[in-house]
């Protein structure tokens, strides 16, 4: 297998912040990798630059060996870029239209991109909602109708609809409860596995981390501190940032002093 994306020394910065300095990783196709960190590691704005929603300051994006850094000059270009990388936000609501439905979502972007007659775009529709598992009834309710974990699954139908080879997923789970989180976790190993799909996992859970990617990087000030397979940074963490996100899980035996302990050591590093 061969990269499908690689990213190397983004720089980004607004006015005097540095939001990303010198992030590079390379992610093989129908792999997993996470970039993991708290608000204001620069995580999210590496997501935005990988989907084009953000262009780095220096360093280059290349997805499937084909540099896609600069802004795609005119629709083609835009829709070409759309089709390899597609993004999944934490609030799906905010990016569905709540005054079409759920059906018409997903056959939009169906429309956009490829040349299908109505009967077509009907059809592939309902396979996208049946992969996601929705079906005839979700397909004809507005976005305000569906829960949470309904809401998500529509947006990964739309994102799938475009058959991108890298889905970025922007702390995608984070806002539902736990039965439904792992409901999509759980959706989301078997889309991976039927459609041969990269991802790219956006996330401050550690503990959400371990079970959904191979591979990790961890971002403290926009900077990587820490990258490698995932088992390995969980098991034998070297950097004190990583240490401190681990003890910050909540779980039984929880060590307020070892994290208060962890961060000292963080400010002394």
């Amino acid at each position: 297998m061969g990269s499908v994306l690689a990213a190397e020394g983004l720089c980004k910065s607004f006015g005097d912040h540095v939001a990303v300095r010198d992030v590079s990783f390379t992610l093989e196709s129908g792999g997993s990798l996470a970039i993991v960190g708290e608000s204001g590691s620069g995580k999210t704005t590496t997501a935005r630059m990988l989907v084009g929603l953000e262009y780095p300051d220096s360093g280059r994006i290349l997805v499937e060996g084909v540099d896609r850094t600069a802004a795609s000059r005119g629709r083609a270009a835009r829709l070409a870029r759309a089709r390899q990388v597609q993004l999944v936000f934490q609030d799906p609501y905010l990016s569905l239209d709540p005054r079409i439905t759920v059906g018409a979502c997903v056959e939009e972007s169906l429309r956009l991109h490829f040349d299908m007659t109505a009967a077509q775009r009907h059809s592939r529709r309902d396979e996208l909602l049946e992969q996601v598992g929705l079906g005839q009834r979700e397909a004809a309710a507005l976005p305000r109708a569906l829960s949470g974990g309904q809401r998500q699954r529509v947006a990964l139908a739309r994102a799938l609809a475009t058959e991108p080879k890298v889905l970025v997923l922007d702390e995608a789970t984070a806002a539902l409860d736990v039965s439904i989180q792992a409901q999509i976790l759980h959706l989301l190993r078997e889309l991976r596995e039927s459609l041969g799909i990269a991802y790219v996992f956006v996330s401050h859970d550690l503990a959400l981390v371990r079970h959904v990617a191979e591979n990790v990087i961890v971002l403290y000030h926009g900077e990587i501190v820490e990258s490698g397979s995932t088992a390995q940074v969980l098991a034998e963490p070297q950097h004190p940032y990583t240490r401190l996100l681990l003890d910050s899980v909540p779980r039984r035996g929880w060590d307020t002093a070892r994290i208060a302990a962890d961060r000292r050591a963080l400010e002394k590093a």
